[in-house]
């Protein structure tokens, strides 16, 4: 058996930004540190966090009155911000930047009297968060749900998009929303985090060179749900799992090349534990695929320095 690593893989500079907020945070204001929601989709990164003093909450208002507070990388309404800001809690943003340009567009597009439609998973932290920056959008899934959008005035659109999505099937949908709205204006796919693009099209450029891939990610994760998604469009058996416990022998044969590559919110060292996994069970052979080299790196809010 042999191991192909994808090249990139793993964190994007929005989760390290997000994680070494509330490291940050913990040292600096001591514990508890409150979180609203999961600071990224990954389970180990949160279990660390809370074994560090992270406290995760659902809703603002679980936290006590004076409670360090966190919003998470996917961001959040004006709403959820108005409630903390009421209750004077000291807030701490670690929404990704490339969430918060989607949030500024969205708001300058409703400025100039445009109606907004988002493409994105209903449910999705990151469209409830975007969707409450606004006074309403209309929320598009996919090519199908284009037929059925109803709006108040055709010619006075945009749209604007969740960073996480397949970069082909958002492509596909705004293909067909400018073919229903010619005068539809918006990002094309520029929205889609560079990260969640660069992943992609690692995968895609993996998938013919392997038998198996493996995508390591939270079950909430949209993004490493794409990569899964993708290695399956490309004919390659592709299984999403949060960490090495969850590998099944049966998926491998002794000649197998396996891919392995790990979405945005997932650590390297679940990857470690992977490839030890994969050696146990025969793998002989383990090698990095040729891919882009990530130097991004984000500003961390003066609250946390």
């Amino acid at each position: 058996m042999k191991i192909i690593l994808a090249q990139p893989r793993g964190f994007c500079a929005g989760v390290d930004r997000a994680i070494e907020i509330v490291e940050l945070a913990l040292k600096k204001f001591g514990a508890p540190v409150y979180v609203r929601h999961e600071i990224v989709h990954n389970k180990f990164v949160v279990d660390d966090l809370k074994a560090k003093g992270a406290i995760f909450v659902n809703e603002v208002d679980e936290i006590p009155d004076g409670g360090v507070t966190v919003f998470s990388a996917h961001g959040v309404s004006q709403k959820v911000e108005d409630s903390a800001r009421l209750r004077d809690l000291p807030t701490i943003d670690a929404t990704c930047p490339l969430v918060t340009k989607v949030h500024n567009e969205a708001r300058r597009y409703e400025k100039a009297g445009s109606e907004i439609i988002l493409i994105g998973h209903k449910g999705h932290p990151e469209v409830e968060g975007t969707s409450g920056r606004v006074n309403k959008v209309i929320l598009v899934e996919n090519v199908g749900d284009v037929a059925r959008v109803k709006v108040d005035n055709p010619d006075n659109l945009a749209y604007v998009t969740q960073t996480t999505l397949s970069v082909d099937d958002t492509r596909g949908i705004i293909n067909a929303l400018k073919a229903r709205f010619p005068n539809i204006i918006g990002p094309d796919t520029k929205d889609i985090c560079y990260a969640t693009q660069n992943r992609q099209n690692s995968v895609r450029e993996l998938a013919p060179v392997v038998d198996v891939l493996l995508v390591i990610g939270a079950v909430n994760s949209s993004n490493s749900n794409r990569l899964r998604d993708l290695g399956e469009e490309m004919g390659v058996k592709s299984y999403l799992i949060a960490g090495a416990q969850e590998i099944n022998p049966e998926w491998f044969r002794a000649d197998s090349v396996v891919g392995v590559t790990a979405g945005a919110s997932a650590p390297e060292v679940l990857v470690e534990n992977v490839v030890a996994a994969l050696q146990k069970l025969g793998a002989m052979e383990i090698s990095k695929f040729a891919g882009i080299e990530e130097n991004v790196k984000f500003k961390l809010p003066a609250e946390v320095l």
